[in-house]
């Protein structure tokens, strides 16, 4: 058995030439991990597998992790979250863009970002793939960080940049909220959805990636709130502002990022130490049913902010 490999748009491979169904070697293991750190995404396509089969695949990875709510957890296979469109909830994740209802779209993130200790990464599969819409967006941080200008490399060495959880979207500070109303369900306080009131995380803003050893860029738009101590490192807080509305943009960038147009049987796996993703959404009434696992994060990555 060999594995093919083959370049995705700008960032990424698609990975074939094995069956998941079938007995996976540990020499295919450790190419499959190794490709995982060297590419950041990995597209498998026309797997038929059962939940047990993406479970036993995804701890090639490493330890899974469970998510904590548990109205979104399978009874069945706890460690599989359950991401439904088209469905009762989608009420409490119906918004407007420039007048349009869409279901369930996020921006730009890191997955627990906001705790200072982010999983290491998941795996989607593809159980009921939307009529239309309903993409997924992969940004690699790494090779954003290395197409920056070195004066830029080297004033992000010095700076931390923090995080803060919110529940509304429109109090993101960095976000494109140009044409963007809450629906009348959207939740207000973490409290509403079950989640604690995270205190502030601080991350450098150029992190080391703990295994490949790649300089990833740590910032990305959703609950990104603001530079620490700016004056210090001679920013202006105006000029600190600016900054970050340029690295949010320049990690956006079509050279940097890949969209996945599911079909069925389709898995993607990605490295949330590295990579960003995004969900364009659906519109209402559109079914879309995707099983997540979740590989556990064993490293702290950022830092609480209990005072500044």
């Amino acid at each position: 058995m060999s594995l093919q490999v083959t370049p995705l748009n700008n960032v990424g491979v698609e990975v074939s030439g094995f069956d998941i169904n079938a007995p996976i070697s540990s020499d295919i293991q450790a190419r499959l991990k190794a490709l995982w750190y060297e590419h950041a995404i990995l597209v498998f396509r026309g797997q038929d597998i059962s939940p047990e089969k993406q479970i036993e695949f995804s701890r090639i990875f490493g330890p899974l992790e469970m998510h904590p709510l548990a109205s979104t957890t399978s009874a069945e296979y706890p460690e599989l979250f359950v991401l439904e469109n088209g469905g009762d909830k989608d009420k409490f994740f119906t918004a407007f863009y420039e007048g349009e209802e869409i279901v369930g779209r996020l921006d730009w993130h890191m997955d627990l970002h906001y705790t200072a200790r982010p999983n290491h990464g998941a795996l989607l599969r593809a159980v009921v793939v939307a009529e239309e819409d309903g993409l997924t967006g992969f940004g690699d941080l790494a090779k954003a960080y290395d197409a920056l200008d070195d004066d830029t490399k080297a004033l992000l060495e010095k700076l931390e940049v923090a995080y803060s959880f919110s529940m509304q979207r429109r109090h993101m500070r960095y976000v494109n909220l140009e044409g963007y109303e809450p629906g009348p369900y959207s939740p207000k306080n973490p409290t509403d959805v079950g989640f604690p009131d995270f205190s502030d995380a601080v991350y450098p803003a150029v992190v080391t990636h703990p295994v490949s050893g790649r300089k990833v860029l740590e910032v990305v738009e959703q609950f990104l709130d603001r530079v620490i101590t700016p004056q210090q490192f001679g920013l202006s807080n105006d000029e600190s502002i600016e900054l970050l509305e340029r690295l949010v943009a320049h990690g956006k960038k079509p050279d940097f990022t890949y969209f996945h147009d599911w079909r069925e049987g389709d898995m993607v796996l990605w490295d949330n130490w590295r990579a960003m993703h995004c969900t364009t959404g659906t519109k209402p009434g559109i079914k879309r049913v995707i099983n997540r696992t979740t590989i556990e994060g064993d490293i702290t990555l950022g830092r609480v902010l209990k005072a500044e």
